[in-house]
C-alpha cells in the first residue's frame, strides 16, 4: 500500500505541536498517539506501532504535547507528563484540527495512548464524543482519567503486559469505570515497555484490528 510522509505543525490548546503523518491512499480511519510519561513523537514503540497500522490502511499522526521549552522543563520537574488535563486539551485541539483540515479526508479518527497519554487519550474522547470513535490503550494508566472514564463513549481497548501486575490491576479497576464497549487483553510474558519479543507486534497487530473496527467508514443511510 502507497503511504505518504508529511511533517506538519498543529495548532492545539495554546501551543504549534510538531507532527508526523503517514497518509495512505484511501486512509480507512485516521490515529491520533499520545506518547507516554518523558517520550515524544520519534518514540520508538509508538513509530513501529504507526507503521503497522498505516500497512493496513489506517493514517496516523504523531505528535509533541509539548513544546520544547516545555520538554526541557519537565525533563527535570517531570511535572508536566502528569498533567493530564493539559495533554488532552492539546489532543482534543489537535482532534478539531484533524477534523477540520481533513489530512485524512473524511477518515473516522482514534487515539492511541500510552503509560500516562492513555488517560489523557480517555479524557480527550470524553470531551469530543462525536470526533473519537476508538481508543487503545498501551501499557497505559487509565485510572488517571478520573470521572471521565464514565464518560468516554468511544469503544476502548486496554493492553497491558501480564507481567506488569501494578499496572495490570489498576487497567482492571479502570475497565470496571468504563460504560462504552471495553475489552481488556493481556500480552502474555510482556511487562510494561513490551520489550519481550514479539510483544509489541501482538500490541501493534491487536490495535489495527481495533481501530480498523471501529473507524470503518459508515455505509451512507438507505
Amino acid at each position: 500500500m502507497d503511504v505518504r510522509e508529511e511533517a506538519v505543525t498543529i495548532p492545539a490548546g495554546g501551543a504549534d505541536l510538531p507532527a508526523d503523518l503517514l497518509v495512505p491512499t484511501e486512509p480507512v480511519g485516521a490515529v491520533l498517539f499520545a506518547h507516554g510519561s518523558g517520550s515524544s513523537r520519534h518514540s520508538p514503540r509508538n513509530v513501529a506501532v504507526a507503521r503497522t497500522l498505516s500497512a493496513g490502511g489506517l493514517g496516523t499522526v504523531l505528535v509533541d504535547l509539548l513544546t520544547p521549552a516545555e520538554a526541557e522543563a519537565d525533563a527535570v520537574t517531570a511535572e508536566l507528563r502528569f498533567d493530564i488535563d493539559l495533554l488532552a486539551a492539546r489532543l482534543a485541539g489537535i482532534v478539531d484540527w484533524l477534523d477540520s483540515a481533513r489530512p485524512f479526508d473524511r477518515a473516522r479518527i482514534g487515539i492511541f495512548g500510552a503509560s500516562t497519554g492513555a488517560a489523557a487519550a480517555l479524557v480527550a474522547a470524553a470531551r469530543r464524543p462525536e470526533q473519537v470513535h476508538a481508543v487503545v490503550s498501551r501499557g497505559g494508566r487509565p485510572d488517571l482519567a478520573g470521572a471521565a472514564l464514565g464518560q468516554v463513549r468511544a469503544p476502548t481497548l486496554l493492553l497491558v503486559g501480564g507481567l506488569d501486575e501494578q499496572v495490570l490491576s489498576l487497567n482492571r479497576q479502570a475497565r470496571g469505570q468504563l460504560t462504552a464497549p471495553a475489552d481488556l487483553r493481556v500480552i502474555p510474558g510482556a511487562t510494561h515497555l513490551f520489550e519481550e519479543p514479539g510483544t509489541l507486534e501482538q500490541v501493534a497487530e491487536a490495535a489495527a484490528d481495533w481501530f480498523r473496527e471501529h473507524l470503518h467508514p459508515q455505509p451512507a443511510p438507505a
